[in-house]
């Protein structure tokens, strides 16, 4: 597949793993929490584990705020290694993402696509006092950002996306969106049809099986070239 179709107006981002280095920023958080408790812990089991318990209480209802789905996964994976939990653990993890930075060539590229005339939306599975942390590091170009914790649901719901197009005022023909999460955002690409970019920056997440985006490219900064493929920016 190829990007079709008629320009798009608005450009829609996943933010973290996408815009912002959140394994890393993971990594270095579970760090900070586990070398407290003591003992040999392999962090990317933990992280494995804390990834399921996240997943599985995003998708119940009632809606949880993201600090509070953070929170009792975090508590849930400690349990699972035997280790204690304590509030402030939470914390510590919660007050970590916001500072997780952008890639390095992100900011750069928003400037580009910016300049281009396209408007720039970030569409999160998180809460509004959580990412703004993050925004304030994207030099000023998102326009719009659009949580869970404001739809009241998480990716790959469609009712995220469908609450974004409302708030931007947009059909989905009006935007492609691009990500770096196969099975959250692909997924909603899939059940719902709006054209898609990956971005494969090689972590080992895999494509689905069903679902083949319009386009893929290994890292955002080369986002600029697709669109101008398709037409709709200069090279």
């Amino acid at each position: 597949m190829t990007l079709i179709g008629p320009k798009p107006t608005w450009l829609t981002f996943d933010c973290y793993g996408t815009l912002i280095q959140w394994d890393e920023g993971l990594l270095a958080a579970m760090d900070r929490i586990l070398s407290a408790k003591g003992g040999d812990i392999d962090q990317k089991a933990f992280i494995s584990i804390y990834d399921h318990h996240e997943h599985a209480l995003e998708e119940e209802r009632p809606h949880r705020t993201f600090a509070e789905v953070s929170a009792l996964a975090l508590e849930r994976a400690m349990a699972e290694f035997g280790l204690p939990f304590e509030v402030a653990d939470s914390e510590i993890l919660t007050s970590s993402i916001g500072k997780m930075p952008p890639f390095p060539e992100v900011v750069a590229t928003l400037e580009k696509l910016k300049a281009a005339g396209f408007r720039l939306a970030i569409i999160s599975n998180t809460d509004d006092a959580i990412i703004a942390g993050n925004v304030a590091q994207l030099g000023g170009h998102i326009d719009r950002v659009i949580t869970a914790e404001q739809a009241g649901a998480y990716k790959p719901s469609s009712q995220i996306f469908h609450q974004a197009w409302k708030s931007l005022g947009i059909s989905m023909e009006d935007l492609v969106h691009i990500c770096a999460s196969p099975h959250l955002d692909l997924a909603a690409a899939r059940e719902l049809g709006f054209r898609s970019v990956w971005i494969d920056r090689g972590t080992g997440r895999k494509p689905l099986a069903d679902y083949h985006p319009n386009e893929i490219v290994p890292t955002f900064d080369k986002v600029p070239a697709i669109l101008a493929a398709a037409g709709w920016m200069e090279r």
